[in-house]
């Protein structure tokens, strides 16, 4: 199974996005494909074993539009350039038509040579030609609209092609009439209503894909961190080269105030590292030989050369705006009442459409007006504001999160974030730093203190729970040597065992004394070191209890102010926590956390997670650990902080890049202000429908309300840009710091 995002040209409206998003759904070896209509993009999860990419362009080809390949960045200047000068061009084109057809009707002055009345044969190929130019201009349109009917999966160009190529050919045949001496026929023509219903789709689209570009540029940012060159060391000489020359293990130079190009590992020199667009971090991190850079962070004051490690799709960087665009490929569940509306809302308008042809015509109405009704129905009624009403906000809500270091994996967790009424903490490294410090000892062995410590820092350096960073720091401050370990386990929820020096170490807490049956005479001690705020670390032979180690933790600084919040806004919080009830206890009070589980393992934290939520409780579980994976999973949304290890990361629905828990208020207001925005747009683009549609029938003709299909086609587009526009609102969300 392998998934692809393939960009898409060609996509107008939902009923597009919708049409190819079913058609791939039914290909054998497609096992799931989601269209998203605002990124102009699709992923496709396929059976790599039965279909390959080109067969995947070729069903998109299939279903009336065009691949464009694998999606690789967002880079719209080149295009909307393009299409700007296209756009002038023919708004200038649109002007001298509107004159020529209409300038006798305000008494413009006209030349005679084209003159309605003293020249019409002139006049009515005038307009022809200047109709065909833009036939010719939106001819992307009625292909499409065309193509998706065979495909009997009619779009808005569907609708508009039908009305556009009605009136054309009604105004042919009134053409060849007028050559023919019948000059009555020039009342009926309409080649200037097909124009400037085109030029005004296009005018729509050419502001549209400018709006829609505004939504990315969260994106485009992200995208834009990295620089466009590097400096390599080939030979020990330097040359100059592009990122995608740039291979592993090359070795890349930077000076201060460049950036860095891809992710590496510094082997020569010392800098200061702006990493504030990842880690939140204003203050400047200082790196040295041996540690990491990441792509897109600048270079202060230093001259570094680093091994290039992750390139390309696998930086950092990379990763953050891959989640970002899969995130926003995905559908949330309020989606779905557009897509079920906009896929059977084409077919109702045209059936729509040609019943009040029909009526018009038993009504007595002349042929023309009947075809002007059917046109102005068809123009008028707009899937796109439908289509746009949902991912727009959550393409802007998904760039707005990202830009302010939350990455949300899946779409739908924008709209459920809003649901959270509980939220569960792990303690080490969550609601606090995890930046562990070895406090004070109990030493029961004959082994001097400092031996000790290198004995189980040497062990500890192999776990990844933030205790052991305590020891391996210990051993970097007191200039102590790791030792070798053999036959290293790590038991989940309870500790680590190793063999080192020839003896058999077991470090944990209090639970693994009892696995190995080992005596526990040290409650009093244990009991005094909780009240100081320490977490517990027991440290035994196989025979007896050697130490307890004292380890202290640093509470985060604002985490009092954001549980304050939650509580404040009704959201229950707990900590639950693999330590102490004492430790646990003492740390809670200091945060404001009334409700406490301790001493779980991690199958007891996923199943409090389970009965929390059979207690009806929609629940957010907050953690960074290996042990909190499983939870994470079992919360109805999961989130994992940015020093949280892989797997907890690959987990979670929520990967909080820069370590700050009021990123979780942020989500849930961003949540709230989303959906509120998309019932906005889904009201307007259902009040917009409901509203044109009857005008456009000649409804309201008795109380002088009429409209004609340019005024159709101009109102389509407002409908559009109103809902664009209120989207955009969403950019102007407060964030909480």
């Amino acid at each position: 199974m392998k998934k692809v995002i393939l960009s898409i040209d060609g996509m107008t409206c939902s009923a597009c996005s919708n049409g190819l998003e079913k058609y791939l759904n039914k290909q054998n070896g497609i096992i799931d494909a989601t269209v998203n209509l605002v990124m102009a993009n699709t992923t496709i999860i396929y059976d790599e074993k039965i279909l390959v990419i080109s067969k995947l362009e070729e069903f998109v080809k299939q279903a009336g539009f065009k691949s464009l390949g694998e999606f690789k960045e967002i880079n719209t200047k080149n295009k909307n350039k393009k299409e700007k000068v296209k756009f002038i061009t023919f708004t200038i084109l649109a002007i001298i038509l509107m004159y020529i057809s209409m300038g006798h009707m305000v008494n413009l002055p006209i030349f005679d040579f084209l003159d309605i009345k003293s020249n019409p044969v002139n006049y009515t190929i005038c307009l022809f030609i200047l109709a065909i130019i833009f036939m010719v201009y939106g001819f992307d349109i009625l292909k499409n609209g065309y193509k998706n009917l065979i495909h009997k999966t009619p779009n808005m160009d569907t609708l508009v092609g039908i009305g556009v190529i009605s009136s054309f050919l009604y105004s042919v045949y009134s053409m060849i009439m007028i050559i023919q001496g019948n000059l009555e026929n020039i009342h009926n023509l309409y080649f200037e209503s097909s124009a400037i219903v085109l030029y005004f789709i296009k005018l729509g689209r050419y502001l549209d894909r400018i709006s829609k570009d505004k939504t990315k540029e969260a994106i485009e940012k992200l995208v834009k961190m990295t620089p466009n060159q590097a400096t390599i060391k080939v030979d020990g000489k330097e040359k100059k080269v592009t990122l995608d020359e740039i291979h592993k293990g090359d070795i890349v130079i930077s000076r201060p105030g460049e950036k860095i190009a891809v992710d590496g590992e510094i082997i020569e020199g010392v800098a200061h590292f702006d990493e504030s667009f990842i880690t939140g971090e204003s203050k400047p991190s200082n790196k040295t030989i041996g540690e990491n850079v990441i792509a897109g962070s600048i270079n202060y004051d230093g001259y570094i050369e680093y091994k290039a490690q992750r390139i390309g799709k696998e930086s950092t960087i990379s990763e953050i705006v891959r989640l970002v665009v899969e995130a926003s490929n995905t559908k949330a569940p309020i989606a779905k009442i557009a897509d079920i509306v906009s896929g059977y809302f084409v077919p109702t308008v045209i059936i729509i459409a040609i019943i009040t042809f029909i009526i018009y015509l038993i009504m007595g109405y002349e042929f023309s007006i009947s075809l002007i009704r059917f046109v102005t129905i068809l123009v008028v009624a707009c899937p796109c504001s439908l289509g746009l009403a949902t991912p727009l906000a959550i393409i802007v809500s998904e760039g707005l999160c990202a830009s302010n270091g939350i990455l949300v994996k899946k779409s739908e967790i924008l709209e459920n974030a809003r649901k959270v009424n509980t939220i569960v903490f792990d303690k080490t490294g969550t609601l606090t730093y995890g930046k562990l410090k070895i406090a004070d000892i109990k030493n029961y062995s004959n082994i001097e203190k400092n031996k000790l410590l290198q004995l189980i820092g040497s062990i500890e350096s192999r776990a990844t729970h933030p205790i052991g960073k305590a020891f391996e720091n210990y051993l970097e401050e007191n200039n102590l040597e790791k030792l070798e370990v053999k036959d290293f386990e790590s038991i989940s929820g309870l500790g680590i065992v190793g063999e080192i020096e020839n003896q058999k170490l077991i470090i944990g807490n209090a639970k693994i004394l009892k696995q190995y049956k080992i005596e526990n005479k040290y409650y009093h001690d244990e009991e005094e070191l909780t009240k100081n705020g320490n977490s517990i670390v027991y440290v035994a032979n196989t025979n007896k209890v050697l130490a307890i180690v004292g380890v202290n933790d640093i509470v985060r600084e604002n985490s009092v102010e954001v549980i304050k919040q939650l509580n404040k806004n009704n959201i229950e919080t707990v900590m639950l926590t693999g330590d102490n009830k004492e430790t646990a206890q003492i740390i809670a009070k200091k945060i404001g956390i009334t409700k406490v589980i301790s001493n779980v393992l991690p199958a007891q934290k996923t199943q409090v997670i389970k009965e929390l939520k059979e207690k009806n409780r929609y629940v957010m579980m907050c953690g960074d650990g290996i042990n909190d994976s499983p939870a994470l999973m079992a919360s109805n949304i999961g989130v994992s902080v940015n020093s949280g290890t892989d797997i907890a990361m690959d987990s979670s629905d929520v990967i909080l890049t820069k370590n700050d828990l009021s990123s979780i208020l942020n989500l849930i207001n961003i949540s709230n202000k989303t959906v509120r925005n998309i019932k906005q747009n889904l009201f307007w683009a259902f009040f917009y429908n409901c509203l044109m549609i009857p005008i456009a029938m000649g409804l309201f003709v008795n109380f002088g309300v009429s409209i004609n299909p340019m005024i159709a086609s101009l109102a389509m587009f407002f409908s559009s840009i109103t809902v664009i526009l209120n989207a955009l609102r969403l950019k102007r969300i407060r964030m909480k710091k």
